[in-house]
């Protein structure tokens, strides 16, 4: 397994230096964030624009990457492909198909994206239009040997009341998802935060699709108990900061939260899994600075290494 980060948590540094930080820490890999350069996602990153992207430009980060033992693991582009909004949707899929493209040029293997929702239909009817916007991405995909992985936050912040954003949270809504889509270049960025909060036992569900967790985000989750059990499972309902205020519970560095690193990582050993593992930082004890986010990352890194 090889052990990396998700770039835009860095912020507008020149790529090269993440590449560079990230080897002299003892990183292996990166996903590298490839949203575009106007856009008003929460923790995006525009680290290759992809408007712009050339083979001669792919060319100069390949060998970046191997001047410092680096490889690119994942291109990051997670957005609502089934937004309401039948325009901004096409702009979030074409750019998505732009991702692709980039992709093929630097030899990476996965491209990573979330399937979303039309918050203005039912979850079933989603499949439907999922059904109608994935298959020819994933067709185009295909055709460049390109992996689609679809990370499994609920994305609560993209609905007014905090329920799910995006159709894919839960290994009932994956199973339906790969049954309507049977393609072999369709899998998970598997991410046990999300399932901590949700009440779903995130060992269970890496076993029982472990024929589809394509790469993992390492990321933790703290549940703050006492306010569990005053907000209830649905979270906080008045007074939110924001709408990812959810109030019992929050992200953190692996080693801080409530997942049991050890068992999970030798679950990922026990089903064969030799791929990426991801540390996605969410965690706001360090983010105050570019020093408190690269401490954040070693943090992670030293925390994760050691049980691998």
């Amino acid at each position: 397994m090889k052990l990396g980060f998700l770039t835009g948590i860095m912020g507008d540094i020149p790529l090269e230096e993440k590449i560079k930080w990230a080897h002299k820490i003892g990183f292996e890999t990166l996903e590298v964030s490839c949203w575009p350069k106007a856009n008003t996602r929460d923790y995006s990153g525009s680290d290759i624009d992809i408007e712009k992207f050339t083979s001669e430009e792919a060319k100069n980060f390949k060998k970046i990457l191997k001047d410092n033992a680096m490889t690119i693991a994942t291109l990051a582009y997670y957005d609502n492909n089934l937004h309401h909004d039948l325009e901004k949707r096409h702009a979030y899929n074409n750019h998505l198909l732009k991702v692709i493209d980039a992709a093929f040029l630097l030899g990476v293997r996965n491209v990573g994206t979330f399937i979303g929702r039309d918050l203005t239909l039912t979850i079933e009817e989603n499949f439907d239009e999922m059904v109608k916007v994935f298959q020819p991405i994933l067709e185009y995909a295909k055709s460049k040997d390109i992996r689609i992985i679809i990370e499994n936050c609920s994305m609560p912040g993209w609905h007014k009341d905090g329920w799910a954003g995006t159709i894919s949270y839960s290994p009932e809504l994956w199973e339906e998802m790969f049954k309507r889509l049977p393609y072999d270049n369709f899998g998970l960025n598997f991410d046990p935060s999300h399932l901590v909060w949700l009440g779903i036992d995130y060992i269970k569900a890496l076993k029982d699709f472990r024929e589809k967790v394509f790469t993992v985000h390492a990321k933790d989750t703290e549940i703050l108990e006492n306010e569990k059990h005053y907000f209830s499972i649905l979270g906080k309902q008045l007074g939110k900061k924001d709408t990812w205020d959810l109030g019992f519970w929050r992200h953190r560095m692996p080693g801080k939260g409530d997942i049991d690193w050890q068992k999970f990582i030798d679950t990922l050993k026990e089903i064969n899994f030799n791929n990426e593992v991801i540390i996605e930082h969410e965690d706001l004890e360090y983010q105050d600075s570019l020093e408190k986010i690269k401490e954040g990352l070693e943090i992670g890194h030293k925390y994760l290494k050691e049980r691998m």
